[in-house]
């Protein structure tokens, strides 16, 4: 026998178990500290950083140095062929992510700042480059001006209004499938729409900046007060009332608002004013902004009050309801490197707050089939496509299977990703990059697996509540035995108690799937792991370890005594690089909490 078991139940440890499983503890801490030492060695990952930084030889700056930041902004004012912004701009989000340091802080933020304001400069100036040629540019059957200028990171479409025809309804580009409607009044006007397609996002960068601490939904009605006459308004338009009343986490809002307006002899409107929680949902294809501009660039003031338009453009208008500020249209096909999950959502820049707001987009409609969307809004404004950032959360499933030596596949099934859609992953796969670029390039196409801070306040793991040290320790053992072994989810996981863990495992070599017959289970704790009597498909969850087998202080020892030669040998050969990469890649997405 491998443990007594006292008069209450438990398990009462020999002297020698005892003295065995100190050792295992050891042998695993000696373990860790050599593959640490490897990995890491002398140098810190600033350093490793720095060299590849000065490797690329690319004109980049380093981040971190003010000084190297300001001088890159001076040139780049003065030299249109310096643009390294975009890539500058990600490596400062993740310096940003990176410190506590409040100083280093407030100048990585001050520095995105300033870039994303010279990125909007030279934006404006293409954009003057290409009216000052609008001649150039004029379409023969509309009479009016239309050009199209894309590269690799920026699509910009731009048309002017030069025959100022009241029968002008819209423009689609359809060699990049971005369009746009205007009402009469604005198709009488001297205007020019400019569209600009962004495959990067800083505004909502600015937002999570503005906003640090907003971690929840935000949710608000806004009352407009407005006297019962159009003369009233017009007269009294200076003492409008707007009463803003914020709405509690349990959806109520405070005070009587039913009781309150009772007394009022006016007339109201109300409306909710729906923030994007930036930790729930994740903006998807980059930016879409829509201008109207006047002369010299500026922005044509849409809707405004009593348009300005001389008695002969009236006359052109067939209509009085036409005078009115009637909303404008826009059309987008789904940019081909992003895949939704669900239908898109679509989410306005609010520049005053500084954040993205769901509110004010009115007839959304969105054909899969076209992969297009269009709604309207009350004037043009950069707006992006959303989804639930946790939309493949809880797993359905995982498996961490070895190919060879140093080499595994880990596959997750996610809640509503469908592998047939494969049209948004061709720009990365097939390509080697590190864990941390393949998260971003996954969570960019919209195909996030990934966890953070905020996983748990969103994501429902059906009563599980892992203790992280145990977790960290298991994704840590399995990466160090993932040359061998395969493992993979098992429903008793939900079971075994917050203070366990339970999975499937099996020594593995061949490179096709794992035999069903072959799993066995494993009930991992804080103090000791064993095998289980029980198999998956057992009628009901047992602690009882299997007969014949003993447990053990760590996972890894408890794996040995079940393994070949050869797959021990596969273990102690792996390379440290490859175990880092699988241990990133289960603690990045912690299967054994989320499926």
């Amino acid at each position: 026998l491998f443990y007594q078991a006292s008069k209450k139940g438990k398990v009462k440890l020999t002297k020698a178990d005892k003295a065995r499983l100190q050792k295992e503890e050891e042998d695993r801490r000696l373990k860790e500290e050599e593959f640490h030492q490897k990995l890491f060695g002398n140098y810190s990952w600033c350093t490793v950083f720095q060299w590849e930084s000065y490797m690329c030889c690319d004109g980049t700056p380093d981040p971190s140095v003010q000084q190297e930041i300001n001088t890159y902004m001076s040139l780049w004012k003065e030299d249109p062929e310096v643009n390294v912004t975009k890539q500058l701009i990600e490596k400062l989000e993740d310096l940003l992510k990176e410190t506590s340091n409040l100083l280093d802080i407030q100048k990585y933020q001050e520095a995105i700042a300033n870039l994303q304001e010279l990125i909007h400069l030279k934006h404006n100036l293409a954009t003057e480059e290409i009216l000052k040629e609008a001649t150039a540019n004029i379409d023969t059957q509309t009479g009016n001006m239309q050009t199209v200028v894309k590269d690799e990171h920026v699509t910009l479409c731009l048309w002017a209004n030069l025959k100022k025809n009241p029968r002008f309804k819209g423009l689609n580009f359809e060699e990049v499938g971005l369009g746009f409607e205007i009402p009469k009044q604005l198709a009488v006007s001297n205007i020019a729409v400019r569209i600009l397609h962004t495959r990067y996002d800083h505004l909502s960068l600015l937002a999570r900046m503005t906003h640090t601490r907003m971690h929840t939904p935000s949710s608000r009605y806004i009352s407009y007060k407005i006297n019962a006459t159009r003369e009233e308004v017009k007269t009294h338009d200076s003492e409008q009332q707007i009463s803003v009343e914020e709405e509690d986490q349990s959806g109520s809002v405070d005070g009587d608002l039913s009781s309150s307006l009772s007394h009022l002899n006016t007339s109201e409107t109300c409306f909710r004013v729906q923030v994007v929680d930036m930790m729930q949902y994740s903006p998807l294809g980059g930016v879409f902004y829509y201008n109207i501009l006047d002369t010299g660039l500026e922005v044509f003031p849409y809707p405004q009050k009593g348009l300005q338009m001389n008695e002969s453009l009236i006359s052109k208008l067939d209509d009085v309801e036409s005078i009115g500020s009637p909303p404008v249209g826009v059309s987008v096909t789904i940019p081909d490197n992003v895949m939704f999950l669900e239908n898109p959502q679509v989410a306005r820049w609010d520049a005053t707050g500084k954040q993205w707001r769901m509110d004010g987009v009115t007839e959304v409609m969105y054909s899969e089939e076209e992969s297009k969307i269009s709604f309207k809004m009350d004037s043009f404004q950069p707006f992006v496509l959303i989804q639930d950032t946790y939309a493949n959360f809880p797993f359905q499933s995982w498996e961490l299977k070895p190919l060879g030596q140093d080499s595994a596949l880990y596959t997750i099934k996610g809640c509503m990703l469908q592998t047939q859609e494969q049209k948004c992953l061709s720009h990365f796969t097939g390509k080697w990059m590190n864990s941390t670029a393949l998260q971003r390039a996954m969570q960019d196409s919209g195909i996030n697996i990934f966890v953070n801070e905020f996983t748990e306040k969103y994501v429902t793991t059906y009563g599980k509540v892992s203790d992280p040290l145990t977790e960290h320790s298991a994704y840590e053992q399995m990466a160090l035995f993932s040359s061998a072994c395969a493992f993979t989810w098992s429903r008793w996981n939900a079971q075994c108690g917050p203070e366990h863990l339970v999975m499937q495992v099996c020594e593995h070599f061949a490179t096709g799937p794992v035999p069903k017959d072959r799993w066995c289970l494993y009930l991992l704790g804080a103090q000791r792991s064993q095998m289980l009597g029980i198999s998956e498909s057992s009628e009901a969850f047992s602690p009882d370890h299997c007969l014949g087998t003993e447990f053990h202080s760590t996972f890894i020892h408890m794996l040995q005594d079940h393994m070949s030669t050869e797959g021990i040998a596969r273990t102690r050969t792996s390379h440290n690089l490859f175990v880092d990469t699988v241990q990133s890649l289960l603690c990045a997405t912690r299967p054994l909490l989320y499926a």
